[in-house]
Order: structure tokens, then C-alpha cells, then sequence
């Protein structure tokens, strides 16, 4: 008889703790997701605004990354062969 209380104590103790274990995670969850209430509230993120593109010669530079490109690609197949 003996045996049988203690499996139900131990029993017992086990649902105790898995319990408090819930409640401190949900607890946890809830005031993780106040911070981000309060966060994005009184500090919103602002997005950042694109910097005016120069209205350079684009073609040029293009055609400089295309020749770099060439130019790499040509020369790695010569130290291959």
C-alpha cells in the first residue's frame, strides 16, 4: 500500500511541475509579445529611403563589368589548359 502512495505522489509531483513549466512559457510567450507591441509602437521602424541614383553613364560601366568579366573568364580557361 505503501508503493501505491508514493507512485501517486510522484504522480502528482509531475503534473505540479509540467504545469508550472506551461504557465511560466505561456507567461513568457505573453510578455514576449507585449515587448513587441510596445517596441513597434513607440519606436517604428522606418524604412530607409533609397539614395537618388546618379544619372551617370551607366552603358560605361556596364560595359567595363562586362569586359571584366570577359576578361577573367578568358583567363582562367588559359591556366586551365
Amino acid at each position: 500500500m505503501a508503493e501505491v502512495n508514493l507512485v501517486a505522489e510522484s504522480f502528482k509531483f509531475m503534473i505540479l511541475g509540467m504545469g508550472v513549466v506551461f504557465l511560466f512559457l505561456v507567461i513568457l510567450v505573453q510578455f514576449i509579445k507585449l515587448q513587441a507591441f510596445l517596441i513597434n509602437k513607440y519606436f517604428p521602424e522606418t524604412t530607409p529611403q533609397a539614395p537618388a541614383a546618379p544619372v551617370a553613364d551607366t552603358s560605361e560601366d556596364e560595359n567595363r563589368r562586362v569586359a571584366a568579366i570577359i576578361a577573367a573568364v578568358s583567363e582562367f580557361r588559359n591556366k586551365k589548359s
